[in-house]
């Protein structure tokens, strides 16, 4: 089967965060476990002129980012008890029986994706929403986005349709993991690696 992915237009995501609240809502999450995030990047400044006319360089933008159901996923790599599985169509799940919590997967996983839960002592992460997915219908994120800021899609229909870009500042280098991920991005968007901005809520990550 195909390899299913995620796609986000960072042009119309307005950081309303209505898909943070529908994942933690759909999956009953407690509120220290966020299995999707909306990090806020911006920067720039504003330059004074010898004419005392202003220059300015200010961006702001929002990235809205899960697991990214890696094609080369590092989480299950790592994983000493195989608990962590990539089903046909590129979903990758953590089976709750076989995890031990070692949190291996979270120290290798450069999007912070899989998340500790204390009450189970075990690792939990997105699963894509499987049983919707299973069912034909969209992840609660992106049903619940009300700028339809994200899609889920065959990878290689969204590169077709979006491009390939799947990494933007303050993301991780896509080449470690090659995630299922296309961004469509903004005027000012920056690229992975740099660092004309800095993250505006750490608290939420």
């Amino acid at each position: 089967m195909a390899q299913l992915a995620f796609y986000f237009d960072a042009a119309r995501c307005t950081g309303c965060k209505a898909c943070m609240v529908a994942c933690q809502d759909k999956h009953d999450l407690p509120a220290e476990i966020r299995w999707r995030r909306v990090v806020e990047y911006a920067g720039g400044e504003w330059t004074r002129n010898p004419d005392n006319t202003y220059t300015q360089s200010v961006f702001a933008y929002y990235v809205s980012v899960a697991c990214n159901h890696c094609e080369k996923p590092i989480c299950q790599e790592v994983c000493p008890t195989a608990a962590i599985t990539k089903r046909d169509d590129g979903i990758v799940l953590i089976d709750q029986d076989k995890c031990v919590g070692c949190r291996y997967c979270e120290w290798a996983c450069p999007y912070a994706a899989p998340q500790f839960d204390e009450d189970t002592g075990t690792m939990t992460k997105c699963t894509l929403c499987v049983d919707y997915i299973d069912a034909g219908q969209d992840p609660a994120c992106v049903a619940a986005c009300p700028s339809r800021a994200l899609e889920v899609g065959e990878l290689s229909e969204l590169r077709a349709k979006y491009g390939d870009l799947a990494g933007v500042a303050p993301l991780p280098e896509a080449s470690y993991t090659e995630p299922a991920f296309v961004i469509k991005p903004t005027a000012r968007i920056k690229p992975v690696g740099s660092r004309a901005g800095q993250l505006a809520n750490p608290k939420e990550i």
